[in-house]
Order: C-alpha cells, then sequence, then structure tokens
C-alpha cells in the first residue's frame, strides 16, 4: 500500500511579512495589508509531499503509456527520495511533442499521485512577465502572480506548475517572461523568489516544475540546460486504444450510465485509436450521446465521430 507522506517546510519569513506590513501601513495600501495579514494568519508552514513508495507512479504508466521514458526517470528518482528520506525534487521537467499527446493531462496526474496542487500557466498566453512574478503594488490593479499565489494561499511548497508551450512566450524587454524562469529553475536562486506584489522572498525551491513545447525553437539554450529533456511521441495504435478503454470506463462511472455495455467493440477501438490522447474524451462523450439517443447499449463506428468525417458537418450558413 502507498501513503502520502508530508513534511512541513517555511516558504517565508514571518518577521519579512510583519515588516512589510507595516511598509503597506505607510502607504496607506489596504489591499496590501489585507494580503499580508492573509499571509500571517496562515502561517510560514507549507506541506512537502512524497509518496511512500514508487508503486505510486505505476497507475500513470497506464494512464499515460507514451510517457515511460519520463516515468522511468521519476520512479528512480523517487526511490532515491525515498532511500534518503530526502523530499521529491527533481529538475524542471520539459515534455517535447506534438499538441494532443497529453503532456497537460501528465502533469494533473503527476500532481494527483504525489498528493499535492496543480497550477497551470499557459506561456502561449503570456504577453508579460507579471503573470509569473507579479506587478507592483504602485501599479493600478497590481496583483501578485500566479506561483506566489499558489504558494501563499496553497497548503503545499511542493505544486506541481506546469507552463505550457514555453516556446511561445513573448514580452518586452523590461517583463520578458522567460527572466523570471532564470531564476525559478534553478534551486539556489528559487529559494528566494521575489515577488514584486508581495515584496517578500518566497521560498520556490521545492516547486515541482513541467515544462510543454511543440518544438525547441524559441527557447534560450541557458534555460534548456537547467531542464531534463524528453521528447514524448505519439501513442502507438494499442497505446490509444488502451487510454480510449480507461476514458470510457470513466465516462459510464461519472455519468452514471449502467446500460451501456462495459466494453468497446473493437471496430470502435480500431477507430479511437487514430485520434490523440487529447480528443478522445470529448470524442467519446458525443459517441455515448449519438448512442443513448438512438437506444442502443453499445457504441457502434458511427458514433466516433471524427474530424474528418462527413456526418461532422460545420454550423454555419
Amino acid at each position: 500500500m502507498t501513503i502520502t507522506l508530508a513534511r512541513s517546510h517555511p516558504i517565508y519569513s514571518v518577521k519579512a511579512v510583519e515588516s512589510a506590513q507595516e511598509r503597506a501601513r505607510a502607504l496607506k495600501s489596504p489591499e496590501l495589508e489585507a494580503f499580508y495579514e492573509d499571509m500571517l494568519e496562515k502561517g510560514a508552514e507549507r506541506f512537502v509531499t512524497t509518496p511512500s513508495s514508487t508503486a505510486a507512479l505505476q497507475p500513470l504508466y497506464d494512464d499515460c503509456p507514451n510517457f515511460s521514458e519520463v516515468l522511468d526517470d521519476l520512479t528512480r528518482y523517487l526511490g532515491l527520495a525515498i532511500a534518503g528520506g530526502a523530499g521529491f525534487n527533481v529538475m524542471p521537467v520539459l515534455l517535447l511533442g506534438d499538441p494532443g499527446v497529453g503532456k497537460t493531462h501528465f502533469g494533473k496526474r503527476l500532481a494527483a499521485v504525489l498528493g499535492t496542487e496543480f497550477e497551470f500557466i499557459s506561456m502561449n498566453a503570456l504577453s508579460a512577465g507579471f503573470v509569473i512574478t507579479g506587478s507592483s503594488s504602485t501599479w493600478k490593479g497590481a496583483k501578485c502572480g500566479k506561483v506566489a499565489e499558489r504558494l501563499v494561499r496553497g497548503k503545499f511548497a511542493n505544486p506541481v506548475v506546469l507552463l505550457d508551450e514555453v516556446e511561445k512566450a513573448t514580452g518586452s524587454t523590461q517583463s520578458d517572461p522567460m527572466a523570471a524562469l532564470y531564476q525559478l529553475l534553478e534551486p539556489e536562486t528559487s529559494r528566494a523568489f521575489h515577488d514584486e506584489f508581495i515584496d517578500v522572498d518566497l521560498d520556490a525551491s521545492q516547486v515541482f516544475w513541467v515544462l510543454t513545447a511543440n518544438s525547441l525553437e524559441g527557447i534560450p539554450p541557458a534555460l534548456l540546460s537547467r531542464m531534463a529533456i524528453y521528447e514524448v511521441p505519439s501513442p502507438t495504435p494499442d497505446e490509444a486504444a488502451g487510454i480510449a478503454k480507461r476514458v470510457y470506463a470513466g465516462l459510464l462511472k461519472e455519468l452514471k450510465l449502467q446500460n451501456l455495455d462495459e466494453d468497446l467493440p473493437d471496430s470502435v477501438l480500431d477507430k479511437l485509436s487514430t485520434i490523440s490522447p487529447r480528443e478522445m474524451r470529448k470524442t467519446l462523450l458525443d459517441g455515448l450521446g449519438f448512442a443513448v439517443a438512438a437506444g442502443r447499449t453499445a457504441l457502434v463506428p458511427e458514433d466516433v465521430r471524427l474530424k474528418t468525417d462527413p456526418a461532422r458537418r460545420r454550423i454555419g450558413f
């Protein structure tokens, strides 16, 4: 049996927060005062979680079969953490692969098996580094960045933070989204991460970083050197069929569809094995809708409407 072990880890200095609160009063900033008050009420301690056995990662081999390379490494690193009694803190992981292969889903599932929280940050939508580092409290509408908010508002010092499509990050020279990553992805400097809004150093060294990219183009070499890079292939037909079976079983349970057959016919699996993991859930959800509407207890290939299917028509004029 695998259980999640947790230890306490301080992520900021209470004295530093008290000093910052005094400055906020002098500046007559009620928003900052309230934020600092919340920090003082919560205290500086957060949980750092570590599974008690490498078996905790085993479900991911079944759920994300095309991630076996990164899972093999994570399993060894977790074994080392357990043997030494240390936290499971590896170097940032960059998942390189085509859209739809399941990179974000992998990050969510990893957070679940580690017993910690998950934060998703789309770097494609990032026009400035403020989303990561926060903005100065002197600015109108200022607020803290997502990293600080997750650490301060959350319960864990080691959340899984996924930076999606990191190669597409853009920004001005004054607010380059990549600039903050040089500090955050380095263990030594991440211990004193400075959010512009909070203006108090935070210990982000326990954060489990997962970055995704469709290509390496646009990612500075100095940043790549801080990461372990894994090429994630598309699932094989057999792997895709296995994913479809698990998604289908999950939907039957979630929707309480007791009158539907528990197994998918081979003809349906053959068709499902041609689509990406990202599309699997919606395709099966639609297929179940077609089957129920037709009064059938089993899906047929015609229920699996692929994007190129003639049955899938655009809505328009």
